[in-house]
């Protein structure tokens, strides 16, 4: 990788018309008074760095499911998936990765398989990193078909500065492991709901990169894993 590669990674789309703001505005501080301007300066490339969508290197062996994004692992528990999917209510393993503002907020799929399902919930904007955040903030649910023809529940969780997730998919696509799925602007949170019997490889704290980070091995009998900050 060239030096200049570390510090400048592509931008998403989406991101475009949200630095163009931050830049007039810095410069209308700029004119205004210059350390205001170089402030509005700052939170410009934040905002660059924010939309950032870098290349990430998939893992290709069979059964693995990576992790959908970039963050902290901040649960690891039982529950049901959202009802707007029809799932029942058997409680499966459920990993919340938690993406602060300063994470990269590109998703992308855990598995390779067909989007059967798609359902959206308005909701609060409680801080995603909370337990309840599952249950009452807005999100956007999908259930992705695997290959072996097991579901996996997947959902987008606003937190308290987002107010806008943005799938990129539509029930009947096919994805593929590590594809872009959506993004969620400013601050939030991705769950993934592991199927029966299926143990995390993941522990709580760990830090994750979206469509690289081994989040499960459904071919694996390893037990959970724990971790030990150090």
């Amino acid at each position: 990788m060239k030096m200049h590669e570390t510090f400048i990674k592509p931008m998403h789309p989406e991101g475009r018309k949200f630095v163009a703001i931050f830049a007039a505005v810095a410069l209308v501080l700029y004119w205004i008074w210059t350390p205001l301007g170089l402030v509005g300066l700052g939170l410009t490339v934040w905002c660059y760095y924010f939309f950032r969508d870098p290349i990430r290197h998939v893992p290709q062996a069979e059964g693995l499911l990576v992790s959908p994004a970039d963050g902290i692992v901040s649960l690891i528990e039982m529950a049901s998936p959202p009802p707007e999917l029809g799932l029942g209510p058997e409680q499966l393993l459920r990993v919340s990765v938690f993406m602060s503002v300063f994470n990269v907020h590109i998703n992308r799929a855990p598995a390779a398989g067909r989007v059967v399902k798609m359902a959206y919930h308005a909701g609060q904007f409680l801080n995603a990193s909370f337990d309840k955040a599952s249950e009452l903030n807005e999100r956007a649910s999908m259930v992705i078909e695997m290959e072996d023809g097991r579901n996996l529940p997947v959902v987008q969780i606003a937190g308290l500065v987002a107010r806008r997730i943005m799938p990129f998919t539509e029930e009947g696509q096919m994805l593929r492991r590590g594809e872009r799925f959506g993004l969620i602007r400013f601050g939030s949170r991705v769950d993934i709901y592991l199927p029966s019997g299926v143990a995390p490889l993941v522990a709580l704290g760990q830090t994750m990169i979206a469509g690289e980070t081994v989040i499960a091995d459904l071919s694996s009998d390893q037990p959970r894993r724990m971790g030990q900050a150090e």
